[in-house]
This record gives C-alpha cells, structure tokens and sequence, in this order.
C-alpha cells in the first residue's frame, strides 16, 4: 500500500515554482460554445496562471509551503500576485514595464475545452538580468534544502538559454531541479542537466524525435531524453498515465489509472509535477514518485479550478494507481 500524502510543516524542504510568463487565467464556463455566434456565459473565474502558479497550489494542496518566483507587470501582475497571496503562496516578483498576460479557457459543460494563450509581454535585458539574480539569491538561502520547479513557457526578449541558466544557478546552490519547458529552450535546459524532466507526448516527440503511439515508444522517448542531459524523464500520456524512467535503470515505469470524467484537464500536469517535486524531496521510491504523479494528475481533474487539488483526493485515487515495467 502506498505511504499517505505526508505533512511537510516538519520538513525543511523549500519549493520554488519559477515562472518566466506568468499569467491571469480566466475561465469562461458555458452550455455550449459555439465558435462564431453570440454565446453566453454561466460562470467566470479569474485566477492567477501559467504552468508554476499551478505547481505552487497543488504544492500548496498537499501540505508544502512553496514560493513563487515570476514577472509581474501592469495592473494584471498587481491581480496576478493579489491572487497568489489570498492563496497563502508566499511571491518573489520580479517587476516589468508591460503588463502580465491572461490566458482564456473556454469550457464548454458538454466536455469540450478551449485554451487561448497570449505570448506574454517583452522582457528587458535589464529585467531578465533581475530575475536570474532573485533566483540565484533565493536558491543561495536554500542551499542544500531546495527545490527549483522551473515550468513554463518563455515571453518575448528572454533568452533560450533561460531555462538552462535556471537550472544552473540551482544546481551550484544544490538545489533538485525539474522542468517542465517546449522547444529549443527544453533542449538547451537538457544539456543543464535538471533531476527530472516533466514533459507531455508532444513536447518529448519535439525535442527526441520519437514518434510516441503507446507506453512503450514513450520509454524509448525518455531515454532519450536521458542521453540529452536529464538524470530522470518523465513523459505524460495524458489519460493513458505517465513514463518515467531513471538513468541506469534497465525498466522504466508505466503508471495509469481509469480515467476520470474530468472538469477541465487544465492544469493536470502541473498537479503531476507538483506530486513527482514532493516525492523527490520525501524520499519515495522513484515508482511511487511516477505513482503519485499520476494521482495527483487525476485529483486535478476533479478539482474546482487548476491545480486546486486535494490530499484526500490524492490519496485515495493513488490506490487505485496500476504500475507496468516496461
């Protein structure tokens, strides 16, 4: 039987979640969109967003006390870090002349979800040069004890080497590092070497060109991403689960469960890397950390808004968590 999701008020253990594109979601809810025609909405929620705001409230759901490192510009970044502090998520905003973007889901009570994403505000040298030395003071004060999560995408004037100079400045603070990135930037952060590599189907067959059709050619697809720098991989599958596997290790891990009749699946990776970020730093085995993942992404189907998951969710649905050596 697997262990419980722990209380962390004991441990010392300090969670970044590093944002280079923060955002406001807001989420539209209606009976039936209709691309073209008049539609009226049922329900409106404004949220803070973008991939590390998520991480940081399903942190938050399962016990951790994470801090939330971000841009923030513009009367939206004032919403954005609002928001963040009504969710007692402790921020470190780094300032910017353009305002902070929001993002647009649509979501249609028949099941069918719309995602428009603006590109996030250009960022001056000047304001990337501040961030990276917020980060590399906050992972200095953690040394030994942090975790980095860095997840996202990358707005306009941020190098793509950004990700991987992230990942850096934590290693030489011994800080774990994951990441959760796309494209060029995910490749350069590979060759930084992170702990683990957090990434969905398309973006692993972007960066290894795999072609990924089942579990199998997803653990051929996270070897590769072990031979391009990362110490452990893991590739999400969606309702199909999650492939993780470590360097050395002959198997890699499958873990799936019945897919759940989701809310919204916004926001389900991000409650996955928030469950694998937790179980790193508590020790768990590398296949009930791929365990957890998959129930923590299953807890935020069912969750209000994303990355508002439960510790009794989580809990409950890890019992019902298959796990298959491939």
């Amino acid at each position: 039987m697997n262990k419980p999701v722990p209380h962390l008020s004991h441990l010392a253990t300090t969670f970044f979640c590093v944002s280079l594109n923060p955002a406001i979601d807001t989420r539209l809810i209606l009976n039936g969109f209709l691309p073209g025609r008049v539609n009226r909405v049922a329900e409106v929620h404004r949220t803070p967003g973008g991939k590390a705001a998520h991480v940081a409230m399903a942190l938050k759901g399962l016990g951790a006390t994470p801090t939330w490192i971000g841009f923030a510009g513009g009367a939206t970044g004032g919403e954005l870090l609002a928001g963040l502090r009504l969710l007692e998520i402790e921020a470190m905003a780094v300032p910017t002349g353009q305002s902070s973007r929001v993002n647009l889901e649509i979501l249609d009570t028949q099941g069918e979800v719309t995602e428009i994403l603006e590109p996030g505000g250009t960022i001056s040298q000047a304001e990337w040069s501040e961030f990276q030395q917020v980060c590399a003071r906050a992972f200095q004060l953690a040394a030994n004890k942090g975790v980095a999560v860095i997840s996202g995408s990358q707005p306009p004037g941020v190098p793509t080497e950004a990700c991987a100079a992230l990942v850096s400045s934590a290693q030489s603070a011994n800080c774990l590092t994951f990441i959760d990135s796309s494209g060029v930037p995910l490749s350069k952060a590979l060759g930084a070497g992170p702990d683990l590599v957090k990434i969905n189907r398309e973006e692993a067959e972007f960066v290894t060109e795999v072609a990924i059709r089942d579990p199998i050619s997803a653990a051929h697809a996270a070897r590769k991403l072990l031979d391009l720098g990362a110490k452990s991989a893991a590739v999400s599958l969606g309702a199909h689960g999650i492939v993780g596997v470590r360097k050395d290790d002959q198997l890699a891990i499958h873990a799936w469960t019945i897919p759940l009749r989701a809310k919204s699946t916004v926001g389900c990776g991000d409650a996955a890397l928030a469950g694998l970020a937790l179980a790193f730093a508590t020790d768990l085995s590398f296949e009930k950390s791929v365990a957890r993942a998959v129930a923590c992404g299953a807890s935020n189907c069912l969750a209000a808004l994303p990355g508002r998951i439960l510790a009794a969710d989580v809990s409950r649905l890890e019992q019902a968590v298959h796990i298959d050596l491939l």
